[in-house]
């Protein structure tokens, strides 16, 4: 049987860092749900649906391309698998880890994620990987409707204050012109907005652990989850 950890919290509290450690330290796969909704925007992109459609301001032509996408989203197979140490994320057999970060696959990425019968199809690729390796996923919802079995689930937090100091350091480091006080803002304002979303909220699962990094290193964090692991 595979060993699955799931690793929810907030934005800007390190899950992806340190679901990259654990991973590392234990062998198991990454899962970045995130290359994989790029991985199907790339599909989606690939058979000629257009984005600004859905958007636009013809509402029968975005409710033929919303219907659209939420039939074609059943058609691709998308995973994840690992070469040389490096995640190599699959579409359809094929490696699109250099196709998945254009302009293009962004703006499709951004419309079709947030399509019901998209997120459906993710999970359902997401617990197929899991079912079969022993993985690592982070993300929004992944104790709670992901893998809701996982014998290790972690909701990873930190202060508002701490995630806004975090990625004001990081902004600052690629020579990034910003200000910590609209940082801390935006972070309030997107929690409430996942904390709040009608599809699969973030919430903490009732068995997940809660592990407050805000006074934490990234060692003292993944040492902390490796301790967890049976």
């Amino acid at each position: 049987m595979s060993m699955n950890i799931a690793i929810d919290g907030p934005a800007g509290a390190g899950k992806s860092t340190i679901a990259k450690l654990v991973a590392k330290k234990k062998g198991y796969i990454y899962v970045d749900t995130g290359a994989m909704y790029r991985a199907m925007a790339l599909y989606l992109h690939r058979i000629g649906i257009d984005p600004s459609e859905v958007e636009g301001e013809d509402p029968e032509k975005a409710a033929r391309t919303k219907e659209r996408i939420g039939t074609s989203c059943r058609e691709p197979d998308i995973s994840i698998e690992y070469e040389n140490g490096e995640q190599i994320v699959i579409l359809n057999g094929e490696n699109v880890n250099d196709l998945i970060r254009s302009e293009e696959v962004s703006r499709m990425a951004s419309v079709s994620s947030t399509h019901p019968m998209v997120r459906e199809r993710l999970v359902e690729l997401q617990q197929k990987l899991a079912a079969k390796a022993d993985v690592v996923m982070d993300g929004r919802d992944i104790g709670t409707v992901v893998l809701p079995n996982a014998p290790v689930k972690v909701y990873l937090t930190a202060s508002v204050e701490e995630r806004a100091r975090r990625r004001y350091e990081e902004q600052k480091a690629k020579g990034v012109d910003c200000d910590l006080e609209t940082i801390k803002a935006d972070i309030a304002q997107r929690d409430h907005r996942d904390m709040t979303r009608e599809t699969s909220p973030l919430k903490q699962a009732d068995d997940a652990v809660l592990i407050d990094s805000s006074d934490m290193s990234i060692e003292e964090v993944a040492e902390e989850i490796l301790s967890l692991i049976p």
